[in-house]
């Protein structure tokens, strides 16, 4: 094998890869986008027409029973409303601590409207805030409830509960305590706690005064409905999720459907809905005993998926009192608090709810450097260029070596050359005395594949986080780049703006991607060229086959690519002046 097909095998290889991930990744998320775009303005405008009756859930049947079956919510027929008018529907208490509105409802006592502050729904200036959790009524509702199971005939809160309280308003300084009695000599109160970010506390407890022994068994739940609108793509999951017994459990959507419930025991653990950037769990006591189910059912034709927990039976003795604390996150996946929080409560692999994939053992570690980067530079795009450097300074040696055999290959092919002609009819004879030539000279044809080999676990591992984290969403650089997690938004064909029209999805080739090509085109100038002519020009193409493909690629992946090219031929061409090798 001589040395070109060496490196052209690389680079095809290389291109094969990413053809592929265009193919079957990047061209059906824009596909995906869009139809979610279209999608989304139906929905503003169906809730706007308001004329259409749907099921809503009504909390625990009171015929719960037998303790382990399913805490599946009722049914009742209220007519969809637009969010405020469900909110509207039943008191509340506010909830406000900075970074999370929203609202409890004392009907039911659910957490069922939240919204996230410092995320809105898109760029435009005064968009809304990201809603996460919407109440009965809404078009989507999704919302977390705990609550009592009782083994006997006891009256326990259900969906239609209207609890008291005397407070008005749960802040990060201020919780709230709301009580219900059951006129049977129950007593039940809630105390509701929220921190500075997303984490709220679920302190119950129950006071029996009847002057018999009751047995209640702790329940939590998160339901929402229908199927929520997902990107639907293999390398990220989005749905029902959880941590049990220490284990990772991730179910589709689509794998609850028509499916029996799915149960898992544990000992502590979390349960929960993952979205790409929003995350709803459930999050018992650790120590506590738990059955665990993620649940389908299907009402009045609408699909309905729950997760939910069982805890451990507590017998409350006649003028007892007892108390049992859970807790709920509801907000945004930022990584460094998901790692506090499971540091803090002792919360197994809560960090996993970001789905940084089977290359975590990279993908984590690049998200941290980079966002230690960000608290130095201010700026993600700063960032991915430091990171770029640092990437190339742990591969220099690597890369160096590899620089200086292309250099003397290149150095090299006047006599390559001639072995060629010479051996044109043999071509045996002409790969050994190429052999021959690369071991007198001391040059490895294969070096020439490392820097594009060594590259590939970076770039995939760079993609994952700019597509995952949310702290990469709406991340901005300069000038045009507004969201690094985003393509380029300009394009050549009209003139990157100046001309008063919008271009097809498949030319929108930005500034960025042209760069990259004009940065790709340059480092192989510095190469050694292939002795086919063909070859070459195919060489010659790669460039322009690489702008097209990386045009729909995240902003920061380009520029991160263009920015590591850039410092390639630096350094190739350093190399190249001190062997005193012509350029071009």
């Amino acid at each position: 094998m001589t040395d070109q097909k060496n490196l052209i095998l690389a680079i095809v290889f290389s291109v094969g890869i990413i053809l592929l991930f265009q193919v079957f990744y990047e061209m059906p998320r824009m596909r995906e986008q869009e139809r979610l775009r279209e999608m989304q303005e139906a929905s503003v405008q169906q809730q706007e027409a308001v004329t259409r009756p749907a099921p809503t859930a009504e909390g625990l049947p009171p015929d719960a029973g037998a303790i382990g079956q399913a805490l599946d919510p009722g049914i009742s027929l209220d007519p969809v409303t637009t969010r405020e008018g469900a909110l509207g529907a039943t008191p509340r208490v506010a909830i406000d601590n900075g970074r999370v509105h929203g609202s409890i409802a004392l009907r039911g006592g659910r957490i069922d409207d939240i919204t996230l502050v410092d995320y809105r729904q898109s760029l435009a200036p005064n968009a809304p805030e990201v809603e996460l959790l919407n109440p009965v009524g809404a078009s989507s509702p999704y919302f977390a409830e705990f609550g009592w199971v009782a083994a006997g005939g006891a009256t326990v809160p259900d969906g239609d509960t209207v609890w008291e309280t005397t407070g008005d308003r749960l802040s990060a300084s201020d919780s709230v305590d709301f009580r219900w009695d059951n006129g049977e000599g129950l007593i039940f109160h809630k105390r509701i706690s929220l921190d500075t970010d997303f984490m709220f506390e679920v302190e119950r407890s129950v006071e029996n005064t009847s002057g018999e022994p009751v047995t209640l068994y702790p329940y939590g739940l998160l339901t929402r409905w229908p199927t929520p609108e997902i990107m639907g793509f293999f390398i990220l999951h989005e749905g029902p999720i959880g941590v049990l017994d220490g284990t990772l459990k991730e179910i589709d959507y689509s794998g609850l459907r028509g499916a029996e419930p799915e149960r898992f025991d544990s000992t502590g653990g979390w349960v929960g809905f993952t979205d790409k950037y929003w995350l709803g769990a459930l999050i018992p006591d650790q120590a506590e005993t738990i059955e665990a189910t993620f649940r389908h059912t299907l009402r009045a034709g609408e699909d309905r998926y729950q997760i939910d927990y069982l805890g451990q039976g507590r017998v409350i003795a006649a003028g007892e009192r007892i108390t049992v604390t859970d807790r709920l996150f509801a907000g945004a996946k930022e990584v460094h608090l998901l790692d506090a929080y499971s540091e803090r409560y002792g919360i197994p692999l809560f960090d996993r709810a970001v789905d940084f994939g089977w290359f975590y053992f990279l993908t984590k570690p690049i998200f941290h450097v980079l966002t230690w980067l960000y608290g130095i530079l201010g700026n993600y795009g700063l960032a991915i260029l430091a990171l770029t450097l640092m990437v190339k300074l742990i591969f220099y040696p690597l890369a160096n070596k590899s620089y200086r055999s292309m250099s003397q290959m290149k150095k090299l092919q006047p006599e390559m050359m001639k072995l060629r002609e010479r051996f044109e009819n043999d071509k045996q004879k002409m790969q050994q005395e190429l052999m021959a030539l690369y071991k007198r000279e001391k040059v490895n044809p294969l070096a020439g594949c490392l820097p594009i080999l060594v590259q590939i676990p970076v770039f995939f591992a760079l993609y994952k986080v700019l597509f995952v984290s949310i702290e990469m969403r709406h991340a901005p650089f300069f000038g045009w780049i507004q969201d690094l997690s985003a393509p380029d938004p300009t394009s050549l064909f009209n003139l990157f703006g100046l001309l008063p029209f919008g271009v097809p999805g498949f030319l929108m080739i930005g500034v960025w991607p042209l760069l990259m090509g004009v940065t790709m085109f340059l480092q192989f100038k510095l190469n050694p060229q292939p002795a086919d002519p063909i070859q070459a020009k195919v060489m010659m193409f790669l460039p322009l086959i690489f702008v097209f493909l990386f045009a729909t690629f995240p902003a920061g992946l380009v520029i991160y690519w263009t920015w590591n090219n850039v410092l390639s031929i630096a350094q190739q061409w350093l190399i190249m002046k001190r062997m005193g090798v012509k350029m071009g």
